[in-house]
This record gives C-alpha cells, structure tokens and sequence, in this order.
C-alpha cells in the first residue's frame, strides 16, 4: 500500500497542472466566445454544434489524434512542436471543457430579463460597462455549474493523458490494470475522485458565495483552490529540469525493462522518469522527436510497423536493417539487442490444443471457425496479423481485443481459445499453454533492441551505462522476470522485478 501511494505526490502535481491548465484554456476561449454567440444566433449554433461535436469523440481518441496532428505541423515548422506529453493533453481536454462553459454562458446571457437591459440601456451604459456590470454579475451562478461540470470532466479524463505519454494519476491505473495490481488501481482511482470532489467542493461554495453575494467566501474559496493548487504542484518543477525520459509501452516486460533502465542510469548519475503506457507507433515517433530518450523495442515490430516491409529474413537481418533504416531515416541509435526475443506466439490451453490435434498454425486453420481468438489491443490492426492470414487463411467465429494481462485471463477462463501470446512471457509456462509451430514462417523475428533518441547520438556516458546491458538478457531470465509481476500470488512491482532481473545480470 505504502509502495502504490509513494508515487502519488509527484503525479498528483503532473495531474494537477494538466487539469487546470487545461480548464484555464478551455475558460479563456469559451468565455468571450460565449458573449459572442449570445450577441449572434449563427456564431452561437456553430459554437455549440462545434462544442457538441467533441463530446462525441472519444476522449482517448481525441488524445490520439492530436499526436500525428502534431508531428505534421512540427514537420510543417521545421521542428520545435512537442507532439508528446503535455501539449496535445493540453489542447484536446481543453476541448472538453468547451461546452458545459459555453453551454452555461450563452444559456444565462440570453435569458437575463429584458427589464434588466433596456434599464441599463436607458442608464446609458456602453456595452462594456453594460456587460461587465450587469450581464456578468448576474450570469455568474449558471457560469460557475458550466466550470463545475467542466472541472470535474477535465480531472477525470486527464487520467487517459497516459497513453500520450503525460504524466497522471493515470499512470497508476493503466500499470495497475495491466499487471492486476489492484491497489495502484484504487490508489489511482481515489485521488483522482477525491481530487475532483474537492475541486467541485471549492468551486461549488465559490458558486454560492456568488449567488448570495459574499465576496469574501468566493475569495476564501479561491485562494484555497489556488494555495492546494500551488503546494501540490511545487514538487513538479525541479523534476523537470535535466531529466531523462524512458519510454514504455503498456504491458509489464516493458515496464519492468524501462525501471532496469532507470536504474542503470540512476546509478551513473542521471534523474529519470518514466513515460509508460505509450502504443507503438508513438513510441517510436517520441524518440525520433526527442520526447523519449531511450526504450525497448522489438525488431518485427518497427520492421513491419514502421518500415513496413512484408519480407521475413532471419532475426539479424531484421535487425541490422532495422538499425539502418532508423539511423538514416530518424537519427535513431539501435544500441544492441537485449539478448532476447519476444515474438508473437499463437497460443492454446494445452488441454484443448491436444484433444483438437491441433500443434502448427496450418493444423489450427481448418478449426479456426469454431474457435473464439482474444488478442493485445494493437494485433489486430498490425501487419503481422494479417500476414498470418495471408499465409494460413485463418478466420475466428470472433476475434475481441484485450489488454495483454486480460487476453490470458480470456484464454484461462474459456472466454476464448487462442491468443496471440508473447514468447517471453512466463505465462505461457505457469498456465500450461501449447505454443503453435509456424512451419511457413510468416512471424518475423521480435528481438528486444535498445533504441536512443538522435540527442543521443553521441552522448557516450549516456551509452556506456546501458551498454551492459546488451546481449546479457536470456530470455529464460526474462520470462522470470515478467512472471514475477504477473503472477496471481506474491506479485512484485515493475520495479522490484527489475531489480531483480538486474542482479541476476551479474552487472
């Protein structure tokens, strides 16, 4: 419990200073354009229609999107566009707070009483004074429910800036999720609530000290937001200065990689924090882009991914051709191969794979119709997946995407019968799982590989301390290591399996 709080502060802080950065935004472009639209029914209706259109998207959609809208414009520039982390966090939750401000706004500016205007009217009060004497006042109250609502929306959907590579108590959730850590889950989930249920306390008796015209409690209510705001924040800032940035992707042999990583480079001297959760493609594009520093990838996946190539040579030349390609086309330093490969391995409950007869994918094929196929969230959509159905025809009754740890919990419990596994997962070993041959050969090689961002390049400290680590990870140790957070009974952290696949290194 102690070890899922001790994170809190610092992601509370990232939480804190996404949510109201945002929530500022959203208030300084929706307030005027709120007057606007009540001056002009057409403004208003392409407002409101625009507003209600992005609730319509899925909030981790619209985080998704900003990212290649960013890249594009940063290319566009000539560079210096940040497309990860806090920047398109920023810009699609303050979308988000958009309407309820601007709902609320225009709905309180055009049902004023007519009295009130054509009084100030014949007072002779310009629009100005008009406006910030008469309409604002009264409008408050039904414009501070809009930044109640808009609040509360913003604290709950920061917690999906995770996956863009911003930190959040999001973190805590996703890694949570992933590894079945149920107290970083809750530990995730109640600060997020208890945070957005303060805010809304606050903001709420700001609202009433409005609507009962006592100033004071609206400044008292204020200052406390701002002073909670500010102490909770002060421990962002030096943190972020001289830091390096490990990425990761979402599932727990990259987390456990990227905190062996962070130790490493701990040891030699460097601050690090991590940004996890990441797909990817934008992991790669946040390295190219100098967002990441250094992460894990594997071979296949920036073969057929990103170079796109259709072709399986064995695992070096994958590899070399991958080290190629990304220096010359990225400035991306491929620093070695790990020592291990983690390849998609189509997997059975041992059980069901031996009453069916079933040992190699063309054996699976003539059964795949009656068969349920639960897959990782990307595999789907990836070139490998449909290689191997070019190769081997295979079509499921149903094919349902999972987060990793959730796909072996599907094939556990008979919600399906196949999973793409990953060969250097220990699950495969502890459940008893039959990994089907590939006698066409239509997987490519998945070795894990060091990759460096191009301000990397020629930091040779910065490569030292991880140079040990090249080719002394087998693959045994690996699935031991994953094992040992994905276990039901005696889970260890990321970080402690880390250290204990460090140790085991002999480094």
């Amino acid at each position: 419990m102690t070890a899922a709080f001790a994170r809190v502060p610092e992601l509370l802080a990232q939480h804190l200073l996404l949510a109201f950065s945002a929530l500022l935004l959203g208030l300084v472009v929706s307030l005027p354009l709120a007057v606007f639209s009540s001056r002009n029914k057409t403004v208003g209706r392409i407002a409101l229609g625009f507003a209600s259109l992005v609730q319509t998207i899925p909030s981790l959609a619209l985080l998704a999107l900003f990212y290649p809208i960013l890249l594009w414009l940063s290319a566009l520039v000539g560079g210096g566009i940040p497309a990860l982390g806090f920047l398109p966090s920023l810009l699609a939750l303050s979308l988000y707070a958009l309407l309820p401000i601007l709902r609320n706004g225009v709905t309180g500016l055009a049902n004023l009483d007519p009295a009130v205007i054509e009084a100030a009217d014949g007072m002779g009060m310009t629009r100005g004074q008009k406006l910030w004497l008469v309409e604002a006042p009264l409008v408050a109250p039904v414009l501070m429910a809009g930044i109640r609502t808009a609040a509360v929306w913003t604290i709950g959907a920061a917690t999906l800036s995770t996956t863009v590579g911003q930190p959040s108590l999001g973190d805590l959730i996703f890694a949570g999720l992933q590894t079945q850590n149920w107290i970083l889950v809750l530990a995730g989930c109640i600060v997020a609530a208890g945070l957005a249920l303060a805010v809304d306390a606050l903001l709420g008796l700001a609202e009433y000290g409005i609507a009962r015209r006592r100033r004071g409690l609206v400044w008292a209510s204020l200052a406390v937001l701002l002073a909670a705001a500010a102490i909770a924040l002060a421990p962002a800032w030096p943190a972020s200065r001289g830091t390096v940035t490990i990425g990761a992707k979402g599932f727990s042999e990259q987390y456990i990689l990227a905190r062996l990583i962070g130790h490493r480079l701990e040891a030699a001297g460097y601050k690090v924090r991590y940004r996890e959760g990441l797909g990817s493609a934008v992991a790669f594009g946040a390295l190219a882009a100098n967002d990441v520093d250094v992460y894990v990838d594997y071979s296949g996946t920036i073969w057929t991914n990103q170079m796109k190539r259709t072709d399986v040579p064995p695992r070096a030349a994958i590899v070399d051709g991958v080290a190629g390609w990304a220096k010359a086309t990225h400035g991306v330093t491929l620093l070695g191969s790990l020592g291990f490969e983690n390849a998609y391995a189509f997997a059975m409950r041992g059980d069901d794979a031996k009453r069916r007869g079933i040992a190699s994918l063309s054996e699976l094929a003539p059964q795949a119709g009656e068969l349920d196929f639960a897959t990782d969230v990307e595999f789907l959509e990836r070139p490998e997946w449909a290689a191997v159905r070019r190769a081997y025809g295979l079509n499921f009754k149903s094919a349902r995407p999972y987060q990793p740890t959730f796909m072996y919990r599907a094939l556990a419990s008979g919600e399906a019968d196949v999973i793409p596994a990953f060969s250097s997962d220990g699950r495969i070993a502890a459940d008893h799982l039959a990994v089907l041959k590939d006698p066409k050969g239509a997987i490519p090689g998945y070795d894990a590989i060091l990759l460096l961002a191009p301000r990397r390049a020629g930091d040779l400290r910065f490569q030292a301390a991880l140079r040990p680590l090249i080719g002394t990870i087998p693959v045994e140790k690996m699935r031991e290591a994953n094992y040992l957070v994905d276990r039901d009974r005696d889970k260890q952290s990321p970080d402690a399996a880390a250290r204990w696949l460090g140790r085991g290194l002999g480094r």
